[in-house]
């Protein structure tokens, strides 16, 4: 990878849902939710992701209304105070309303499968939009996480994903893809995936990681682990997706992710000034001298 790439962006999690896996209720209320995205925004994220809808396995879908509800202040006050927002949701509606309310991107956890005039109301607008590997709901996912290549049959899917929305009128150039870390998929699909995110890059978009603090992460911790003490091995995974030619990683503890990318890209840059030192060296001293050889 280019050592002088700029660095993936970092989306900070805002849940404004009771019910989230990770952190539901805590960020419910519009302050305490809008508090809590200028404490991202303070810690270094680049966008605020908004959701009102958790999408953690099992779960039931909400109203549409209420879904609404929960998203629409906050993407409103957010925006108004210069914040870049996406939209975390599966429903037009939902996305139509907060593009109107300053959203920047739309992401949408279906890859808008799950209704079929997102592709049109994406279309009609200027926003980005990130399309994820998905093959049903919550409630059924668990049910279809059934591959023989893993890797070739996600990127067939996005590949597809992509196809159809260029179709329905969305720019490809607007369209980034994420993998879809858990949904429908065991531990070792994830990890082959965050292993082969160049194979997902070679289809020519952008790529979007959400591993934070999800379940196999969790596996490689001691039992009992708190879901914050997820937060290491997200900022680990951020820095190696960086290090794969990522766009964006999605997190919930922005801090630690900003921090491991910053080690990333000194890594990388010592690593360059290394190789641009030694062959400067080789290119002045010219080839060495043999003994015993008269010039």
């Amino acid at each position: 990878m280019d050592p002088l790439r700029a660095r993936p962006l970092v989306l900070g999690i805002l849940n404004a849902t009771p019910d989230s896996f990770s952190d539901g209720g805590r960020h419910h209320g519009l302050d305490d939710a809008l508090a809590h995205a200028r404490r991202m925004v303070a810690a270094g994220a680049d966008v605020v992701d908004v959701g009102g809808e958790s999408t953690r396995p099992g779960a039931q879908r909400v109203d549409a209304d209420e879904e609404l509800a929960r998203v629409l202040p906050v993407v409103r006050e957010l925006a108004a105070e210069g914040i870049v927002v996406s939209v975390d949701t599966m429903r037009a509606a939902t996305a139509e309303a907060c593009l109107a309310a300053g959203a920047r991107i739309v992401n949408d956890v279906s890859g808008g499968l799950a209704d079929p005039r997102m592709a049109a109301t994406v279309a009609a607008s200027d926003a980005d939009y990130v399309a994820m590997h998905w093959r049903g709901h919550s409630d059924t996912m668990a049910t279809r996480a059934t591959y023989a290549d893993v890797v070739g049959e996600v990127r067939d899917e996005l590949r597809a994903r992509v196809d159809a929305l260029a179709a329905a009128g969305v720019d490809p150039a607007r369209i980034v893809l994420d993998p879809g870390l858990g949904f429908a998929k065991d531990a070792a699909h994830d990890w082959q995936l965050l292993g082969s995110l160049d194979r997902l890059a070679d289809l020519g978009q952008r790529v979007l990681v959400g591993a934070s603090r999800k379940r196999f992460l969790g596996r490689l911790l001691p039992d009992g682990a708190a879901l914050e003490e997820r937060d290491v091995p997200t900022a680990v995974v951020s820095a190696l997706s960086a290090r794969a030619g990522a766009w964006a990683v999605r997190v919930h503890d922005v801090a630690a992710t900003r921090a491991a990318l910053a080690v990333e890209a000194a890594w990388a840059r010592g690593r360059a000034e290394a190789a641009a030192s030694a062959g400067s060296a080789a290119a002045t001293t010219g080839p060495a001298a043999v003994a015993g050889l008269s010039e």
